[in-house]
């Protein structure tokens, strides 16, 4: 999945203002120290911490967040290393035990892993990664959740078409003559473009528009109307902002890209993993949606919009 890192660049300007949510210590290549003897409920039984990480982008440490006060609401001494990098650095960190805990995205992992992967369901990939990963991680439990690759159509031509959230890219592909879709260059030419379109939904837009890979050119050509169709990722705040809709993919044109948390195998306590997986059980892509639009639209703090979700689902 393209959108992790595509995202780091984007959301550079935001990163600045995240660490206030994580620990006193903010060194990411150095280990946590050692806590007070005695592991208590939940705690970590190696060293009494665990530490959770982020990668370099907003959504990433804002699932960092998510993952790590649900921790503490069990009584688990949590140390955070947000901002850390890209996959090919926080892996490392994760094998090598300077990490317990990093939220991560199934489908990009594995592309990581095995680029020639192509698993349809989070099962799947979730075996994948697991035949490919160190024998020092493991993978915890999914989340319905999904940061990927969407069609998605401005205010106007949901309007015009009476589209909605449930509606699906067969929906929009019998108005495709009037529609110009909008992208990266290489969605033209990719199965996971034009072309998937096409064969999978039988979508044949009168025009193609080459802009940014879900980037602010997507974003303005969307809001401008030049486009009306255009390829956003789905948890991008500027859905909320600019009330685009977002159309299903029952084909999994896209791949899927859901919420996973890669731990360390024996890092963690029974009640901790547990605690892990609660999160992962209610964190849905609306609920993602709306967390980053406050931390991007609404410039909040990510750990008090964290606590705030935990909360009104019961897990803080």
């Amino acid at each position: 999945m393209t959108a992790i890192l595509i995202a780091a660049t984007t959301a550079a300007a935001l990163l600045a203002g995240c660490s206030d949510s994580s620990s006193s210590d903010s060194d990411p290549l150095k280990p946590a120290a050692p806590a007070a003897s005695g592991t208590g409920k939940g705690k970590d039984p190696q060293s009494g911490t665990v530490v959770v990480g982020s990668n370099n982008f907003a959504e990433s440490v804002l699932l960092m967040d998510l993952y790590g006060e649900a921790l503490k609401a069990k009584g688990v001494t949590v140390q955070y290393k947000p901002n850390i990098g890209t996959r090919e650095i926080t892996y490392g960190l994760v094998k090598n035990g300077s990490v317990t805990v990093l939220p991560e995205f199934n489908g990009s992992l594995l592309s990581y892993l095995d680029k020639s992967a192509t698993p349809t369901t989070p099962e799947a990939a979730t075996a994948a990664i697991e035949a490919k990963l160190d024998p020092s991680l493991t993978m915890l439990d999914p989340a319905p959740a999904e940061d990927k690759d969407s069609l998605t159509v401005n205010k106007e031509t949901a309007a015009k078409y009476h589209l909605t959230s449930q509606s699906t890219i067969a929906d929009l592909a019998k108005y495709g003559s009037d529609i110009v879709v909008g992208g990266s260059p290489e969605f033209q030419t990719r199965q996971q473009g034009l072309v998937g379109l096409k064969s999978q939904y039988g979508l044949n837009p009168k025009s193609f528009k080459p802009l940014d890979a879900g980037g602010p050119l997507t974003v303005q050509a969307l809001k401008a109307n030049s486009v009306q169709a255009a390829d956003v990722f789905t948890t991008d705040a500027s859905i909320t902002r600019e009330h685009f809709v977002t159309l299903q993919d029952p084909k999994k044109l896209f791949g899927i890209a859901n919420v996973q948390p890669m731990v360390s195998k024996t890092a963690l306590s029974p009640e901790a993993v547990a605690a892990l997986n609660a999160v992962s059980a209610k964190l849905d892509t609306k609920s993602l949606l709306d967390m980053d639009a406050q931390v991007q639209n609404d410039k909040k703090d990510p750990l008090d919009v964290a606590k705030a979700w935990l909360k009104s689902v019961g897990l803080g």
